[in-house]
């Protein structure tokens, strides 16, 4: 329940900058803006906004400090395209372009590393390489697109070092100028109809593409090796819980075998009543299923008891000091697939060590054969 509660945790924290879908070319790197696909997707009634948005990467100066930076131009409504208005910091609008003059909304860890303000005063310098041209060593300048950024006085926080140490916003028509892509777009980014999905808009894709091919990637798929890693430690920890739930069936098989010792004569007077092999297999058996079941139940009562109140009151903290970290106690989400996991994990394990204390040649007397 604890990893359930941070991967919900990092995809709120992605929520903000990734989009709810995101269409890249299988084959080359750009989308023509008057291709049949764009019109279609705009058309689409599972659409909501559809917002193309050039990326690249780019050197940024500013003073002596320079970085490698990734520069996102996006349309107009980026803001309607995503929740990314709650990431923003400071005290303006988010306004990317006016008249001639061109804005930016950079990571608060590359300000931090470019020692930007938030209203920096000297524009920021960005230069990217011309496609195709050659490094005059010469004049190195000359192989590189120069071109300038002011600031708009906000700064977006994703709480991810690869966004807030890594990208640049500005808008879509300056990074189209800076890497030469008039007219075309790196992406396409989607927000979906509340009646929409993810299948209709790839059939849409595969009808309109004209042989082209295209990645259709939701949020959990953006950040596929974030969650992949998050989910193979959440099975490791079941597997280790596994394993501490065979040591505690051991314990009950001990026990269960103590107890047929200890009921020997029973078994005897059971016997010479009629009762069969199988009847008195069954009575040992229904009490370590009631051992086991017991157990299970009482122990899911008391976790889910556990849970509710950690969502509730946070009694567990991240840290010694509030603020220390994005949330000050461990998020925690209960899911009914975890249940059924933990209640089939002690099924079988449970059964198994049953089976196997009950089968053994000399774990009862003898009684007379069915």
């Amino acid at each position: 329940s604890v990893f359930n509660g941070f991967q919900n945790l990092v995809s709120d924290l992605f929520t903000g900058f990734d989009p709810e879908l995101r269409i890249t070319p299988s084959t080359g790197s750009t989308i023509d803006l008057q291709s049949n696909v764009v019109q279609a997707l705009m058309k689409s009634p599972d659409v909501a906004v559809l917002s193309p948005v050039v990326e690249g990467q780019a050197l940024a100066m500013y003073g002596e400090a320079q970085k490698v930076v990734m520069i996102k131009g996006v349309s107009d409504n980026f803001l309607e395209q995503s929740s990314i208005g709650d990431i923003l910091y400071g005290d303006a609008d988010p306004i990317l372009h006016a008249d001639v003059l061109e804005y930016c909304i950079p990571g608060v860890l590359l300000c931090n590393q470019l020692s930007l303000p938030s209203r920096f005063s000297n524009p920021l310098q960005i230069y990217a390489p011309k496609s195709g041209a050659r490094i005059n060593m010469a004049n190195p300048q000359s192989g590189f697109t120069h071109m300038e950024l002011l600031s708009s006085g906000l700064v977006f926080s994703v709480h991810q070092p690869k966004y807030d140490a890594e990208y640049i916003l500005c808008s879509i028509g300056f990074a189209q100028k800076l890497f030469d892509r008039h007219g075309q777009a790196t992406a396409l980014e989607v927000k979906l109809t509340p009646n929409g999905n993810k299948r209709n808009v790839q059939a849409l894709l595969d009808d309109t593409a004209n042989g082209m091919t295209f990645r259709v990637q939701d949020r959990h798929e953006q950040q596929e090796d974030v969650f992949r890693i998050m989910q193979i430690e959440k099975l490791i920890s079941y597997a280790f819980l596994c394993f501490i739930l065979l040591v505690a069936c051991l314990n009950i098989m001990g026990s269960l075998s103590m107890l047929m010792i200890e009921k020997r004569e029973d078994v005897k007077t059971l016997c010479a009543l009629g009762a069969t092999r199988r009847q008195v297999k069954m009575i040992f058996m229904s009490e370590g299923f009631l051992i086991i079941m017991g157990g299970a139940v009482a122990g899911i009562v008391t976790a889910l008891a556990l849970c509710l109140a950690q969502q509730h009151f946070g009694f567990v903290h991240m840290g010694q000091s509030e603020g220390s970290f994005i949330i000050d106690a461990y998020p925690v989400i209960v899911e009914w697939t975890d249940l059924v996991a933990v209640l089939s994990a002690v099924g079988l394990l449970g059964s198994l060590s049953l089976w196997w204390v009950t089968t053994q040649p000399d774990s009862h007397p003898s009684p007379r054969q069915e």
